[in-house]
């Protein structure tokens, strides 16, 4: 009889044991942000943000050139202008420096949800390829180190090369 609640106790610390190893879960780390700037496909919507951002500073350029041609004309003429016509001058310089402004605001907006639309992809890609090694390695939990979370970790527990590796990354 107590042989045979020696040989249960001992059954049920190994089978807690057992299930205590299995519970163990696995840590990794990876660097976010140097994984996506090796991605050949962040090159290719850099150089698309840079392309549009570029057109649109070209257009800045040009309401600049007519702000700066609108004033240099009022200047000019302005001893030579009746009370009405200044008047007037006065409001289209505004109404264009108002424009200006507005299209300041607007470019960056839109070069913004431009690099959102073209990044979007790229990052799910990213995104993707984490969580597929992740599952192969079995590891529990990733953490970016990009985000200054992590202080102190072993070399092993880095998967950006794994993940480099899945994204065919050099």
């Amino acid at each position: 009889m107590k042989r045979s609640i020696k040989v249960l106790v001992v059954a049920l610390v190994l089978l807690f044991a057992g299930a205590k190893a299995e519970a163990q879960v696995k840590f990794g780390h990876i660097n976010v942000g140097e994984l996506v700037s090796s991605m050949p496909d962040i090159k290719d919507a850099d150089k698309k943000i840079q392309e549009f951002a570029n057109t649109l500073d070209g257009q800045m350029k040009t309401m600049t050139t007519e702000y700066q041609t609108k004033i240099a004309d009022f200047q000019a003429k302005e001893k030579t202008m009746t009370d009405p016509i200044k008047e007037a001058k006065v409001k289209e310089i505004q109404d264009l420096e108002k424009r200006i402004g507005e299209f300041q605001q607007k470019a960056q907006q839109d070069i913004q949800k431009k690099q959102e639309e073209l990044y979007a992809p790229i990052l799910k890609k990213a995104e993707d390829a984490i969580k597929a090694v992740a599952a192969e390695n079995k590891i529990g939990y990733v953490f970016d180190s990009s985000k200054g979370v992590i202080i102190v970790s072993p070399d092993g527990d880095n998967i950006l090369p794994l993940v480099k590796k899945k994204l065919a990354i050099q």
